[in-house]
C-alpha cells in the first residue's frame, strides 16, 4: 500500500517530527491566539509559524549543503540544524 515511497525509519521520523511541530503550533495558537508576533534581528515581524518555516527551510539547506560538500555522516549538520532552530525561535 505504501510501497510508492521508501518508508525507512529516518523518513518516518522526519514526517512525525514535522507533523508534531505543526500540532504543537496549532495547540499554542488555540491557547494563545495571535502567533506571538515579534520583530527579530532581520527587522521582520514574524510569528511562530514563520519561525518554524524558516527553521525547516534552513535545516533542509544545511543538510543539502553538508551532503554536497562533505558527505556522510550527518551528526554534525544535525547539531548545526538544532542550533539554527534555537536561533530562529530565539532571535528571528
Amino acid at each position: 500500500m505504501l510501497s510508492w515511497m521508501a518508508w525507512t525509519l529516518p523518513t518516518a521520523l522526519i514526517f512525525v517530527g514535522l507533523f508534531s511541530a505543526m500540532a504543537v503550533l496549532t495547540v499554542l495558537e488555540i491557547k494563545y491566539p495571535g502567533g506571538a508576533e515579534r520583530k527579530g534581528i532581520l527587522g521582520l515581524t514574524t510569528t511562530r509559524g514563520d519561525r518554524l518555516f524558516l527553521t525547516c527551510l534552513g535545516t533542509a539547506f544545511i543538510f543539502l549543503a553538508w551532503l554536497g560538500l562533505v558527505g556522510m555522516p550527518l551528526w554534525s549538520p544535525l547539531a548545526i540544524a538544532i542550533g539554527w532552530g534555537i536561533l530562529c525561535f530565539w532571535k528571528v
